[in-house]
């Protein structure tokens, strides 16, 4: 909302402060600011002129024209110009040799086209007060000659911008602003709507309302013998222009003016175009309806339409139809006012992508009240401006609304600030905001109902809202207030108005006894482990869609293809709620390896959702008038998908990196089960790997994990089909573990484990084995067979060749014996090695090699 400071001044009487003042009020008020521009402050010697005589010069390109100017000096000056809009005995805008234009453009007396020019005869653009530039601005023939431009045009303006949030909507209108600034400066405020209206007498042109839903208040008023050719007066183009607005014609201009100054938009029709009743109602199937912009659109049944016997000729509250619109030839003139439904009109404007300045003012909520002013100003500036003569009668066609009543103790502001506000503060700073206050309040007060209108009607009793306490009062919002709707809406607005910057800064106190969760520890943990490994976290987004199934080469059944649908997604390709971790860590691999990042290794921790057999296929909407009972609360629990945590990590290109100190290593299936064994660890657990066979892996190059009988996860190297669909780089990995089974896995309290301090006795073993034997297996036999004096198992050496054997394999590993009260002598380790191989000749048929 761009906000003119000389318009505000007319209905506040603010006191001499600059613009940037007035933006510090503003802002503390909760009005945010975007920008300030000052025009015309360095305007000067710009003065009223009149032609004298005109001279056409020829022999040039383009038409040139010598003036002679009176601008109440001595003697007339002489002017080059190349417009030729205007004639001997206007009257125009002059610059004078010496003079500055708006962005510090200098005029000086020169010679041009054989002639010397002494000044400059100004367009609108020229001057500041608008884009017009097809010719000389031409001012009325009763301008005094030799006047000061700038005092006269008002040219010195400072125009402050601000950013309306949905819930200030009455801040869209130069009368919303001035009442902040009113209230914010602690000045008198005019209310531009506070005029006298005529009594209605007989309805004008016949209308209704045919859904109440739709629209509560439908106001219309006609004019008669309109100049359609009457121009708009410099004041209210300048005025549009430094509002954002662009000047279009007369009965356009006073529409946008009405609606700039009061925040209620209007529309006009052309009388003779309109045929039978206009009723307002949702669109039928199948309707269309021809905008003034010039498109076909397909309307919907919840669309919000006015129409006559013709069908439809406008979309309600958000753009009018072609076939109705102001001519060059209209002379009678309807102009609607009307309170539209806030969510239906911002529905339709989004079904339609056509968002309006009618449409942002009706979406955030218009002042119900305001339709009868409203075209009632725009009746007078019609007839005053345009020649029209005013048609006795106004049509009024309205459903009954009973207003909101909020009962609150006046200690509830100061409970929700933590600074306490006193009986008078309180009522005074409602007041303020247009509150009626009243005291007391009613004896058992509930919430009533909200009609499709978005305003809160009457329950059992009218619509009162109430918190308990003492020293209660009830209080009714103004018209121009429908997003104060509950006690800590008036709570606000006495917090905002004493100043935010008044709150004492104070740190909340933390719980006895609270603190991270075990389930929150472990996730910090795991960052942290594979962050220190090399591994950087990233955030995907939560959705995907059918294709990124399709991707992964996931079988048709699989329960990773029962999703979750959202019913309104952030993107039609999009709509379903994860079941994996993958899609989104392969798509910012993608993103990254494209931006030159090949040597890449993430991972993520966080949600998936898996839905639950026999779920309801949607959760219930509750209403918003009371806490849910537990039933109700049970039935959207029935309805939640499971929503297990995860970790996952993708690796590609090199994990170890080549440099002067050496060649670097790829990343390969070993590193995705190795972030496996680092997730365990810090679980706590034993992680058994085994070979499978899982999509999206590589059959040969993938491990399931274990914890004990149950499955924790998948890792190793991606299917190439997968690798191919995504556009990943070659031989890319890939790991993924549910946190929450490790969670439920993980042993009581974890003890510090005791620490030796006798040495420590090693045993190297070299044992054939099958190709195809796990080295898990091999190392567990190992293991088990050694005994309680074995502090560690490590595979240091993997052999294939002539000297084992076709089809065999020699794993070599180093076993490091201690005990905790002795030196351990050669023959217990001895003993203790011989007892490991003979358990892993016994499991898996390993044979020790050399023997």
């Amino acid at each position: 909302m761009k906000v003119p400071l000389s318009w505000l001044r007319e209905h506040v009487d603010l006191p001499a402060v600059t613009a940037h003042e007035v933006a510090d009020k503003l802002t503390a008020a909760g009005l945010k600011l975007e920008s300030i521009t000052s025009h015309g402050h360095d305007v000067k010697n710009v003065v009223v002129g009149e032609v004298l005589s005109v001279e056409e010069l020829t022999g040039f390109k383009k038409p040139i024209r010598h003036c002679m100017v009176e601008v109440g000096e001595a003697e007339p000056r002489q002017i080059v110009c190349g417009a030729s809009n205007f004639v001997a005995g206007d009257r125009v805008p002059v610059v004078l040799p010496g003079g500055v234009l708006p962005g510090g453009f200098e005029v000086g007396a020169r010679k041009t086209y054989g002639r010397l020019s002494e000044g400059m005869i100004c367009s609108e653009r020229e001057l500041g007060l608008g884009d017009d530039h097809n010719g000389i601005m031409v001012l009325p023939a009763d301008t005094p000659i030799g006047a000061d431009v700038v005092e006269l045009l008002g040219l010195r303006d400072d125009v402050i911008e601000l950013e309306i949030t949905p819930d200030i909507g009455y801040a869209l209108s130069i009368r919303g602003v001035a009442r902040e600034a009113a209230t914010a400066f602690g000045v008198a405020f005019r209310d531009p709507a506070a005029v006298e209206l005529p009594a209605a007498t007989e309805p004008a042109y016949p209308a209704s309302i045919g859904d109440p839903t739709a629209c509560d208040r439908f106001v219309l008023r006609e004019v008669r013998g309109f100049d359609p050719s009457a121009p708009s007066p410099l004041w209210m183009r300048t005025r549009l222009t430094r509002a954002g607005m662009r000047p279009v014609s007369l009965a356009v201009d006073v529409a946008n003016y009405v609606m700039l100054e009061l925040g209620q938009p209007l529309h006009t029709f052309d009388k003779a175009k309109l045929s039978g009743e206009i009723v307002v109602r949702r669109a039928r199937e199948g309707e269309t309806l021809e905008t003034l912009d010039h498109v076909v659109r397909k309307l919907s049944t919840d669309d919000i339409l006015i129409t006559d016997a013709s069908g439809a000729i406008s979309m309600a509250g958000t753009m009018g139809g072609l076939h109705t619109e102001i001519s060059g030839d209209s002379t009678d003139i309807v102009i609607e006012a009307a309170h539209f439904s806030a969510t239906g009109t911002a529905r339709m404007s989004r079904r339609h992508n056509l968002v309006s300045e009618a449409s942002k003012r009706f979406e955030r909520g218009v002042d119900r009240e305001l339709p009868l002013v409203a075209s009632w100003r725009a009746v007078q500036l019609l007839t005053s401006l345009g020649g029209a003569s005013e048609v006795p009668g106004v049509t009024h066609a309205e459903t009954e609304v009973s207003p909101v009543r909020i009962a609150i103790p006046t200690s509830h502001p100061g409970a929700v600030a933590g600074v306490p506000y006193s009986h008078e503060t309180v009522v005074t700073r409602l007041e303020q905001v247009g509150c009626v206050v009243e005291p007391g309040s009613s004896p058992a007060p509930q919430r009533g109902g909200v009609d499709a209108t978005g305003v809160v009607s009457g329950g059992d009793t009218d619509g009162l809202l109430a918190v308990t306490g003492d020293d209660m009062i009830t209080v009714t919002p103004p018209s121009w207030r429908p997003d104060i709707t509950d006690p800590n809406d008036l709570a606000e607005e006495v917090i905002r108005l004493e100043g935010y910057e008044n709150l004492p800064s104070i740190l909340p106190k933390a719980p006895a006894g609270a603190g991270l969760t075990e389930a929150q520890r472990l996730h910090r943990r795991v960052g942290r482990s594979l962050a220190a490994a090399g591994y950087v976290e990233v955030l995907a987004y939560p959705f995907v869609g059918e294709r990124d199934l399709d991707h992964l080469q996931l079988p048709e059944g699989d329960d990773r293809r029962r999703a979750v649908r959202l019913a309104n997604p952030l993107s039609e390709d999009e709509p379903l709620m994860r079941t994996t971790l993958l899609p989104g860590l392969l798509k910012i691999l993608v993103r990254n390896v494209g931006r030159g990042f090949g040597d890449t290794a993430l991972f993520e921790t966080g949600l998936v959702y898996r839905p639950v057999e026999g779920a309801p296929a949607k959760a219930p909407v509750l209403g918003v008038d009371g806490r849910p009972s537990d039933d109700e609360l049970g039935s959207i629990e029935s309805a939640l998908p499971r929503q297990p945590q995860r970790v996952a990590v993708v690796l590609a290109g090199e994990f170890e990196r080549s440099g002067w100190w050496g060649r670097g290593r790829q990343a390969t299936w070993a590193d995705a089960v190795q972030a496996a064994r680092l997730v365990a660890g810090e679980a706590n657990v034993e992680l058994t790997v085994v070979a499978d066979q899982h999509e999206p892996w590589h059959p040969g190059r993938c491990a399931a994990f274990y914890v004990g009988d149950v499955l924790v996860g998948h890792g190793g190297e991606l299917h190439p089909r997968v690798i191919e669909a995504y556009g990943l780089p070659p031989r890319t990995c890939a790991m993924e573990l549910e946190l929450t089974r490790l969670e439920k896995a993980m042993p009581g309290p974890v003890e510090a484990p005791a620490v030796s301090s006798y040495p420590i006795a090693t045993q190297d073993v070299a044992l054939i084995v099958p190709d195809w034997t796990p080295v898990a297996d091999v190392a567990a036999a190992l293991r088990d067979g050694a005994g309680e004096l074995l502090e560690s198992v490590r595979l240091f050496d993997v052999y294939t060749g002539a000297q084992v054997g076709e089809g065999n394999k020699s794993l070599a590993y180093t076993l490091r014996f201690r005990a905790a009260d002795r030196t351990l002598t050669v023959e217990e380790t001895t003993a203790a090695r011989d007892a490991a191989v003979a358990m892993a000749a016994d499991r898996v048929g390993a044979q020790l090699r050399g023997a």
